[in-house]
């Protein structure tokens, strides 16, 4: 490439990388504006569920980004990881479409799919994700690295057009409502869309690869690691990490800690909740940890990588707070939303999300501009000083709408307008916040690390996807929820506030509806009790392999056998409090409204913006000279 066409306009690898995250992101966030949803309509899974499975789904998915940055950094190279990558997601979205088909002959076969395809999904993104991050900052000389604020907002661009396009397409064929009634069966087209849509972008990257994807010299980036080419380090720069065996077994000893740590932490009975949120926190302190140990690190190497976590840290509460978008917020567009749009067309609840995509494709250029022409007057605020912006924004964006669900009251409808006003805020904070982290890493990074340390930023995204789910599952009952106990002559609002005490047939009847807890130990207890007085010993010993293979089955066996029961056994469930009915509970405070739910997103994001803009000088003199 000639100096003239480097200092005048982007490489036109940026635009293939572009492309091929384009696609890449066509697939994974049309999926996600329709997968819990699935699981609720079609999986018959509870709400809190649904909402762990999203967030700990999403935080797995940027925890393996450390595992992909790894293994090309030393073994298959950024381009085999990325077509390996491309293809694992594929078969994954396909097995999703395949889930999606079968789950009403065979519930067992579609969740055993759901959760094989979730797995492959997680895996070939780790393959995927770090490492086209990472080829975008290498493909400019270092003289130009001030262009990066602007690559990866263009290449933010491609994200947010792919995202666009599959929350467009993916909702309009898989979410499908007929008279007020969800059609569970049209999940599946949208699964399959986002499976072609992967396959389109994995040949993308491979046709153009070697043309293109190359660095300033006109070589291939991305090949097989090789240990000898020093063209593009520093004088002086380390090559290599250096670990030594202390550190390796201080590592893992500080892993098994922080994981039993969190898991106490995050007391309860949900697999997601007590084993893969834990892993995601713990895997992302312990690596930090590791690779500061690194002895061949100098003063402003270490500083420049504490400055990459710093941000990592307060980006938590950032995505924490926007990855509602797939959980709550999506809930409650289908739930407590009038989504009358236009000329009378009801827009369906997952395709809500699609306004993020269409102010991000919209304003992503502006932002671009903006960030330019502050540079070029000196004015350009410092990295986190965006930063810590986007977060204010976040909490202005949930400020404005807990006010406006404050007076809804339980059969009450949000207007759309006030979701697509949320999602215009939180884009402009996005645009603050997400691309420039991109940037930051690729400027602060040793290049031994530059894989690796993009693994540990998108380690931060897992922690706060992981602390959306959390957040998501404390969402209180919805506008639905107490017109469907209306329906069944149950007074909901009365027995959740103390005021009306539900009898044994009440209790079921809100178990069946999802707005009830069962306590399975209790349940199984009980139910033996039960069998053991009338002496069935044949559905005695039914009941205990269930139980031993599977509670939740035998929950819901116990559910739909609740006509059985005397009143004085109704009485008895009643006094052992084997089903429940409670409002959700946060770091000790009870949330009982959408208005208390919202202000939860409130102050944790408007903390984070204040102590954040805070600790800019400090940052600023870690950075060492780079903005």
């Amino acid at each position: 490439m000639s100096e003239t066409a480097v200092k005048t306009g982007h490489p036109k690898g940026l635009w293939v990388l572009f492309g091929t995250e384009m696609w890449e992101r066509f697939n994974f966030y049309g999926m996600r504006a329709i997968l819990t949803l699935f699981l609720v309509n079609s999986l018959m899974m509870k709400e809190e569920e649904a909402s762990l499975i999203y967030g700990g789904f999403l935080g797995l998915c940027y925890l393996t980004p450390m595992l992909g940055g790894f293994i090309a950094d030393r073994f298959f190279g950024n381009r085999n990881c990325i077509l390996l990558g491309g293809l694992m997601m594929a078969v994954g979205q396909f097995l999703l479409f395949t889930s999606a088909s079968v789950f009403g002959t065979n519930l067992s076969l579609a969740n055993t799919l759901m959760w094989s395809a979730l797995g492959i999904i997680i895996f070939g993104n780790g393959f995927f994700k770090p490492n086209i991050s990472s080829m975008v900052g290498s493909l400019y000389p270092k003289q130009e690295k001030t262009k990066l604020d602007t690559a990866f907002t263009i290449f933010y661009m491609g994200i947010n057009l792919g995202a666009f396009l599959g929350q467009t397409i993916c909702p309009y064929l898989g979410d499908e409502v007929v008279n007020g009634v969800q059609n569970v069966h049209a999940f599946k087209w949208g699964f399959l869309a986002a499976s072609i849509a992967m396959l389109i972008g994995t040949a993308v990257f491979y046709v153009l690869k070697n043309k293109y994807v190359v660095t300033p010299e006109g070589k291939p980036l991305g090949g097989l690691p090789k240990y000898n080419d020093t063209s593009d380090y520093e004088e002086g720069e380390s090559q290599s990490a250096v670990f030594s065996t202390k550190s390796l077994i201080g590592a893992v000893i500080a892993f098994i800690v922080l994981f039993f740590a969190f898991r106490f932490l995050l007391d309860g009975d949900n697999f997601i909740k007590t084993i893969i949120y834990p892993i995601i926190y713990a895997s992302g302190l312990t690596l930090a940890g590791l690779i500061v140990s690194d002895s061949s690190l100098t003063k402003i190497e270490r500083d420049r990588i504490f400055v990459i976590y710093i941000v990592g840290f307060f980006i938590i509460f950032f995505w924490a707070a926007f990855e509602q978008a797939g959980s709550s917020l999506t809930f409650i567009a289908a739930n407590q939303t009038d989504r009358t749009f236009m000329f009378g067309w009801q827009m369906p609840a997952s395709m809500v999300q699609v306004f993020n995509g269409i102010f991000v494709f919209g304003f992503a250029l502006p932002f671009s501009i903006l960030w330019d022409k502050l540079r070029a007057s000196g004015k350009e605020p410092l990295s986190t000083v965006k930063q810590a912006i986007g977060l204010g924004l976040i909490a202005v964006s949930y400020f404005i709408i807990a006010h406006n669900v404050k007076d809804l009251g339980n059969s009450g409808l949000l207007a759309i307008k006030w979701l697509i006003l949320l999602y215009l805020i939180q884009t402009f904070a996005e645009l603050c916040l997400s691309p420039i982290g991109l940037s930051l890493v690729g400027k602060l990074s040793p290049k031994r690390f530059a894989s690796l340390l993009f693994g540990v930023f998108f380690l931060s995204n897992a922690a706060g996807y992981a602390l959306s789910g959390t957040l998501g599952s404390i969402l209180p009952p919805t506008g639905d929820k107490y017109l469907t106990a209306e329906k069944n002559n149950i007074d909901l609002r009365g027995i959740l506030d103390g005021n009306k005490v539900a009898d044994g047939t009440q209790l079921f009847t809100l178990a069946k509806l999802n707005l009830a807890k069962i306590d399975k130990e209790k349940a199984i207890e009980f139910k033996l009790d039960v069998d053991r007085k009338i002496k069935n010993i044949a559905e005695i010993k039914s009941l205990k392999e269930i139980a031993k293979k599977d509670k939740k089955q035998f929950v819901n066996k116990f559910i739909a056998s609740d006509t059985t029961f005397t009143a004085t056994e109704l009485d008895l469930i009643k006094e052992k409090k084997v089903v429940t009915v409670t409002y959700p509970v946060f770091a000790g405070f009870t949330i009982k409204t959408l208005f208390e739910f919202f202000m939860v997103f409130v102050v944790l994001t408007g903390v984070a913006a204040v102590i954040l803009f805070a600790l800019t000088p400090v940052i600023k003199k870690m950075m060492h000279g780079i903005r």
